[in-house]
């Protein structure tokens, strides 16, 4: 560990027989964290001209999204046209009447299509990229091995990467106290994963082998900007220049255009010129 790693650590903590929720204890998302579901607020959400319309943000989960309707779009799919506006989770957005509608899950990215008899909702980031791919039947393989890996993967991203945020992320970036066991556990589980990552893709263009694919739309907004240091500021912690064939695979599909558009669609920090907050037409992003 690095010295501004390096823990105070709390004392030995003996659980109640009876948990309850102290607000003040979450860190830096205490203010929109809390045990129960349902809406804090009353809210219609926008409908815009296209049949689909995505309520999100340009964090990994929503990046998803965003650069497969783009890459859809580039492929010629018009259906595929959208209106995209922005949730600010910070503010507790997620946690309107309208969004819950789309969401009960509140959590973003979520979906609505309205071009089917009834509108139809579609919420989880790895729902939508499947359902959108069998919709337009592109970027998910048609060969059954290169479906199955393609498969295998998007679901290894679902299940792999609250590790990366919710656990290492949290703990070595946003937790109100640096925890040394807790940071080395997900440490260890993350670079794991970018050694899995990096033994793959040293023998496969893609994650579906030489094929690209949903797959590696769902993996790259997480495991990419973790290795070029978009999120948590921790490549130089966790050694991301030793992953060599996750280095070269981030930066082959970081120059793909619809990656680049994609990235931009939701995004309310950083650059302006980097920054859209919501979409409506192609020329938005022009």
């Amino acid at each position: 560990m690095t010295e501004d790693t390096q823990p105070n650590q709390p004392a030995d903590y003996t659980p109640p027989k009876v948990w309850t929720w102290d607000k003040e204890s979450g860190g830096r998302f205490a203010n929109i964290n809390r045990p129960i579901a349902g809406p804090t607020s009353e809210k219609v959400l926008p409908i815009g001209k296209h049949p689909l319309q995505l309520h999100s943000l340009a964090t990994p989960n929503g990046l998803k999204v965003t650069i497969m309707l783009e890459e859809l779009l580039a492929l010629g799919h018009e259906g595929a046209e959208y209106d995209a506006y922005t949730i600010n989770i910070g503010e507790g957005e997620q946690f309107s009447s309208g969004f819950i509608e789309i969401n009960p899950n509140s959590k973003i990215p979520a979906l609505m299509d309205r071009s089917t008899p009834e509108p139809t909702r579609v919420f989880e980031s790895g729902a939508i990229l499947l359902y959108l791919a069998e919709k337009f039947g592109a970027l998910i393989p048609t060969d059954p091995s290169k479906r199955a890996e393609c498969y295998s993967w998007l679901f290894w991203q679902m299940g792999s990467a609250p590790y990366l945020g919710g656990g290492f992320g949290h703990f070595y970036r946003y937790a109100p106290m640096r925890i040394e066991y807790a940071i080395d556990r997900f440490t260890m589980e993350v670079k794991r994963q970018l050694d899995v990552l990096d033994r793959h893709l040293a023998d496969n263009e893609y994650m579906a082998k030489d094929e690209y694919s949903i797959a590696d739309i769902a993996i790259w907004p997480w495991y990419g900007s973790l290795v070029s240091n978009g999120v948590y500021e921790a490549a130089e912690f966790i050694d991301a220049q030793s992953y060599t064939n996750v280095q070269r695979w981030t930066a082959m599909i970081g120059e793909r255009e619809p990656v680049k558009r994609g990235s931009r669609v939701n995004k309310v920090w950083g650059p302006e010129e980097e920054q859209l907050r919501e979409r409506h037409d192609a020329s938005d992003l022009d």
